[in-house]
């Protein structure tokens, strides 16, 4: 199970040959290292575009560049209406004002594929954890659902992004929030440290998805809950159709399927999990929203 998760990656995002993703053989420690790098580089331009505007570019023009993303422009495959802000790709992922007060910087950021929060079901004074959360857009607006007697976390492995989200943080005057440097597959966060976890079209870049799935598990309080968002392909699709999908729209080539998504969720203690399809990117590609509970202390 472990290999089936581990094989199926962005390999066209990242300008990475595709027939890597065929899964004949398992990814090396060489092969996972020059690829995680591949990101850091990538997001970490991504950043810069906010921190040190240029005339023309921004964020999603360099995602865009780097890419070949279909997101992020009018006569892309994104869709845009509301019914697809919770979990489908859109030009405007929030609803109308919940990106108001927020620093433009933040929002100039967000390179994300849906609103996790619109699913995540945040409550007053809960503890919230991002993963990848790059200029702090979600962190920000969790820190406003969960109030000053909660807290948000953000994790990211990306320096300029950690700059900027702090700086954005700052801007805001949002004091119950953290920015942590740390990867996904290794979370700064100790046992049952939060009661919910978010992320936003992040776990699909990962270079080991049994990993992240086992440390959102980990820092999770019993009884607490995932409420994210992310690409899914559907179960008839193989490794190879999906790194073939990555030449036409290249934020998507490393979904895992739906059956190896809540396979994986199971593997690692998660229950009620579902993936629940919302807007097509591309033929058998699908943003979605993924939900699970970790089970409370019998």
């Amino acid at each position: 199970m472990r290999q089936a998760l581990t094989i199926v990656y962005l390999f066209d995002m990242l300008e990475i040959d595709g027939y890597l993703c065929l899964g004949v053989i398992g990814m090396s420690d060489q092969t996972s290292t020059d690829l995680r790098e591949e990101v850091r580089s990538k997001y970490a331009a991504a950043a810069r575009a906010v921190l040190e505007p240029r005339p023309g570019v921004t964020a999603q023009s360099v995602e865009l560049s780097a890419t070949g993303s279909c997101c992020g422009n009018s006569d892309s495959c994104c869709g845009g209406s509301a019914e697809e802000a919770a979990g489908g790709y859109s030009e405007n992922l929030y609803r109308e004002g919940e990106t108001d007060g927020l620093p433009e910087e933040a929002v100039l950021a967000s390179l994300g594929c849906g609103n996790p929060l619109a699913v995540a079901g945040l409550h007053e004074g809960e503890r919230v954890l991002d993963l990848g959360s790059g200029g702090g857009i979600d962190v920000l607006l969790s820190a406003r659902r969960v109030g000053p007697s909660g807290f948000a976390y953000g994790v990211d492995m990306t320096d300029d992004m950690l700059t900027l989200a702090r700086a954005n943080a700052a801007k805001a005057g949002t004091a119950n929030v953290e920015f942590r440097k740390g990867e996904i597959e290794d979370l700064p966060l100790p046992d049952a440290a939060v009661d919910v976890v978010i992320s936003n079209c992040v776990i699909n870049l990962s270079t080991d998805k049994p990993a992240v799935l086992a440390e959102m598990f980990r820092v999770l309080v019993p009884g607490g809950r995932i409420g994210i968002t992310d690409v899914v392909a559907e179960d008839h699709l193989t490794a190879a159709d999906r790194a073939a999908a990555g030449s036409y729209v290249g934020c998507i080539a490393g979904a895992l399927s739906r059956a190896e998504y809540l396979e994986g969720l199971a593997a690692v203690g998660f229950a009620d999990a579902s993936v629940t399809f919302t807007t097509e990117a591309a033929p058998g590609m699908h943003s979605a929203i993924i939900r699970a509970v970790k089970p409370a202390c019998s």
